[in-house]
């Protein structure tokens, strides 16, 4: 499902109106319906976290559903080239969505 759409999901879940929510983050109604309706790009990082915040939704998946890749994440990899070094060392292991989250719930049990 595109960002747009799971965002009108989320939305009309939370029972809150086009105009409510716009209000809520600091963006035009029309704005926001066009990115509903996929005829404009998903908004910025900051826009889309404050959006997440209001629908009580995961910020993060909202982010890879606009096709971004969290500022802090980006951060991470720009500035430390062992956690380029990390992720590509995984590669041969990890092929499916399901291995990426049996190595997360594997984590998460030694933490």
């Amino acid at each position: 499902m595109s960002f747009g759409r799971t965002l009108r999901e989320l939305r009309k879940q939370r029972g809150i109106s086009q105009k409510q929510l716009a209000e809520a983050v600091g963006v035009d109604f029309t704005y926001l319906s066009k990115i509903e309706n996929d005829r404009m790009p998903p908004p910025s990082e900051k826009t889309i976290k404050a959006m997440a915040q209001v629908l009580q939704a995961d910020a993060d998946e909202l982010t890879r559903l606009a096709g971004k890749i969290p500022s802090d994440l980006a951060e991470t990899l720009l500035n430390t080239p062992e956690a380029i070094q990390y992720f590509r060392s995984l590669q041969g292991d990890i092929r499916t969505r399901q291995d990426w989250t049996d190595l997360l719930n594997k984590k998460r049990a030694n933490s």
